[in-house]
C-alpha cells in the first residue's frame, strides 16, 4: 500500500477538519497528501514518505522505534530469510530460552531491593526487547518454514 493510500483512508474515518487544526495545516494541504504524487495527480510529499525518506538516509531504525513507542508499540525487524534448514531449530529455541532467562535475571536483581531505579528500568527494557526480537526472528522463521537465519547466526564469526 502506498502512503497516500494508507493517508486515504485514515482521513475518510477521521476529520480532516479536525487533522488540519491539530497540525496547524489547510485542509486542502491534508487532501493532498491523499493524492499520488507520480506526477498525475495533485499530490504533495507526505509526511509518511518523509519519514521513508529520513530512515533511508540514515539508516537508522531508533526513528522507527521511536514513532512505534509514541503510537504505544514496539519495532521489531523482520529477519531475511533464505533456505529451510530445520536442524537449526533447537539451537534456536534455546536461544529463546536463554534471552528469557537474562530477562528474569536482569528483573530479580533490580527488584531484589524492592524498588526500580529509572537506570534498571531501562535495562530491563532493553533485554525485553531482545528476547521479542530473537522471538520475532524465530517465529517468522517457523511460518516461512525457513532456518538460514538462524544456522547463519549460531556459525562462528571468522
Amino acid at each position: 500500500m502506498h502512503s497516500h493510500e494508507l493517508l486515504r483512508e485514515v482521513i475518510q474515518k477521521t476529520s480532516v477538519k479536525q487533522i488540519a487544526s491539530d497540525l496547524n495545516l489547510s485542509q486542502s494541504m491534508i487532501y493532498k497528501w491523499a493524492e499520488s504524487d507520480d506526477g498525475e495527480g495533485s499530490g504533495a510529499v507526505n509526511p509518511l514518505d518523509r519519514i521513508e525518506q529520513l530512515i533511508r538516509s540514515t539508516q537508522d531504525r531508533r526513528l522507527v522505534q521511536w514513532i512505534c513507542e509514541r503510537a504505544g508499540g514496539f519495532f521489531i525487524l523482520n529477519p531475511k530469510t533464505n533456505k529451510p534448514h530445520p536442524e537449526y531449530l533447537i539451537p534456536a529455541t534455546n536461544e529463546i530460552v536463554q534471552e528469557f532467562a537474562d530477562l528474569l535475571s536482569v528483573i530479580a536483581l533490580t527488584a531484589a531491593d524492592n524498588h526500580i531505579t529509572h537506570k534498571e528500568a531501562k535495562q530491563i527494557r532493553a533485554r525485553w526487547e531482545e528476547l521479542k526480537s530473537v522471538t520475532e526472528g524465530f517465529v517468522a522463521c517457523c511460518e516461512e518454514g525457513n532456518f538460514t537465519p538462524l544456522k547463519d547466526k549460531s556459525q562462528p564469526k571468522a
